[in-house]
């Protein structure tokens, strides 16, 4: 099969043989793909210092099993400034999106919140914010969708003066603050901001707090080794 001109971001590349490449891409049509770029490392290839994360990418790729081979690559745009903590949010996201996603599985709303994150973390916006609703999209990309608006186990909403202890396999559980930790338990407001994308400054240490606990949780408990940087 060809693949051509595929709008696409490089997740991860790593050394292959004397002078290629392995590639982990995000395509918007054709989801997360790897590629073998032969050759990107000789000193006269064409795709030197092209194949790098963050860059706006026009790929092809010819592909017969489950590693395509890198037919072109074109970059459509500057890539962002990532510098800093910026970049260290970037590296996040880019390793979530490949432990998360299963290979030739398309998600173009993923792929155009991810293409709005990269602009918005060269921009210099609040990147807390940012990163939490990216995990809530990739979550519910890769079959893991929270429930943020409703009681688990019966027809109540969530209330924004209430807490809760969330349940990843299920939803929110009401609680009086008094019992457990705080840092356990979730406000409904903060629940109710993250369903509706408006996140507010007050939001933001339980939230991490709960996004953190989630993605552990659907990783089997697996570090992520990006999450080191911001020490």
């Amino acid at each position: 099969m060809r693949f051509s001109l595929e709008p696409a971001y490089i997740l991860h590349s790593r050394q292959y043989r004397e002078s290629s490449l392995l590639l982990e891409a995000l395509s918007r049509e054709h989801g997360r793909v790897g590629l073998v770029a032969r050759g990107a490392r000789a000193t006269k290839s064409k795709w030197k210092n092209l194949l790098q994360p963050f860059r706006p990418l026009l790929l092809s790729w010819t592909q017969r099993g489950e590693l395509g081979t890198l037919t072109g690559a074109d970059q459509v745009a500057s890539p962002p400034a990532l510098t800093g903590e910026a970049l260290f949010c970037g590296l996040y996201a880019n390793e979530l999106t490949i432990r998360f996603l299963q290979r030739s599985d398309p998600h173009t709303a993923l792929f155009d919140y991810y293409r709005h994150l990269m602009m918005q973390l060269a921009m210099g916006e609040e990147l807390q914010p940012l990163l939490r609703i990216f995990e809530k999209q990739l979550l519910q990309s890769a079959g893991f969708g929270m429930q943020l608006d409703h009681e688990h186990g019966s027809d109540l909403t969530v209330a924004a003066d209430a807490w809760y202890s969330y349940i990843p396999e299920s939803g929110p559980e009401r609680r009086d603050r008094k019992q457990g930790s705080d840092k356990n338990l979730v406000s409904g407001s903060a629940l109710l901001a993250l369903k509706s994308g408006r996140i507010e400054e007050r939001h933001l240490k339980e939230l991490k707090h709960l996004m953190r606990r989630v993605i552990r949780h659907h990783l089997g408990g697996q570090p992520i080794a990006s999450l080191a940087l911001f020490s």
